[in-house]
């Protein structure tokens, strides 16, 4: 069974999925593949994991790093969770950029060269947003590309957590 619960936050509406016991998406209302891995029809629900998440929230969005991580289990591919236990690696107000965690999966695969745009493919699909911080992630050079909850909620949440922005930019399409 599936639970789905809204949060308000300052990036605009939230909504948080669980299974009952684990968080297993997080998406910014209009985001690109928003509630992708949902299944079923969801039942709205407040459930113990949704308090933490919204403690979560709550911390980050007053700009504190939370102490604490709800439990996950966002669903995908084995490729795609690598990428995602990567980006839980990136440290609060810190990026990276596709390239890099591409070095990091070649590595752990044990392969020469691992393609940024596949990264970049799991980074997008990632279902639980700003928990496991896609948004830390920017192109080669500073580029603040490829956030499915859009270019300025990337900004907003860089900005949030302190992070360096005078090398980043937003490319010219």
């Amino acid at each position: 069974m599936s639970y789905i619960y809204e949060y308000d936050s300052p990036v605009g509406p939230i909504t948080v999925s669980g299974d009952g016991e684990n968080l297993t998406g997080l998406w910014l209302k209009g985001q690109k593949y928003f509630a992708a891995t949902l299944s079923g029809q969801p039942e709205v629900r407040e459930l113990p994991v949704f308090v933490r998440v919204k403690n979560w929230l709550a911390a980050y969005f007053d700009g504190e790093k939370p102490n604490f991580t709800p439990p996950l289990a966002p669903k995908g591919s084995a490729f795609r969770k690598s990428v995602w236990d990567i980006l839980c690696s990136i440290p609060y107000g810190e990026i990276t950029t596709y390239r890099d965690i591409a070095k990091i999966i070649a590595v752990q695969t044990g392969k020469a060269t691992m393609s940024a745009q596949a990264v970049g493919g799991a980074v997008g699909h990632n279902p639980i947003s700003i928990i496991i911080p896609c948004h830390r992630v920017v192109g080669a050079g500073g580029s603040l590309t490829g956030y499915a909850g859009g270019i300025d909620v990337k900004k907003k949440l860089l900005t949030l957590e302190g992070a360096d922005m005078s090398k980043l930019y937003v490319p010219v399409k």
